[in-house]
């Protein structure tokens, strides 16, 4: 029988900091979730920060690195759904109802996810009931991940 793939993708667009990626990896190795960049970057693959940050955990990360958004899209089975997140969307990512394979869509550190890249994808926001901007990259990409596999899994 065919393993059913990964529980889910976490997909950054054109993420800026090394150290966020590699702990957003991390986060992908222990859900069992596949980790999806799209160019351009703001560092390496080899830099020092994302080293650190990634540890070991790379290896078992099914990492996919795409050249634009569009060779993403390219690259997405016709099935695929495509959560965005953002600070402007107004459903929370807890009333998504996410399934196993769903891939969740995280913006750059300095701006977020462009409006004409989520306008046409559902879009979910976290709560943040405090007075800062927006959470790190990292924590957001975690606390996602985190409710979509609980939805999937049924923790």
């Amino acid at each position: 029988m065919e393993a059913p793939g990964p529980l889910l993708h976490v997909v950054l667009f054109e993420p800026e900091k090394a150290g966020n990626v590699g702990n957003v990896a991390r986060t992908c190795a222990v859900l069992g979730a596949a980790l999806h960049l799209i160019r351009p970057y703001g560092f390496h693959l080899g830099d020092r920060e994302f080293r650190r940050a990634v540890m070991d955990y790379l290896q078992g990360v099914e990492l996919h690195q795409h050249d634009s958004w569009t060779a993403f899209q390219s690259a997405l089975p016709q099935t695929a759904r495509v959560w965005a997140f953002s600070t402007h969307a107004q459903q929370y990512h807890t009333q998504a109802g996410f399934q196993r394979g769903d891939y969740l869509l995280l913006g750059p550190e300095s701006r977020g996810l462009p409006a004409w890249l989520r306008e046409p994808l559902p879009t979910l926001k976290l709560p943040q009931p405090g007075t800062g901007r927006s959470l790190n990259l990292s924590v957001a990409a975690g606390v996602a991940a985190f409710e979509a596999a609980r939805q999937i899994e049924g923790w």
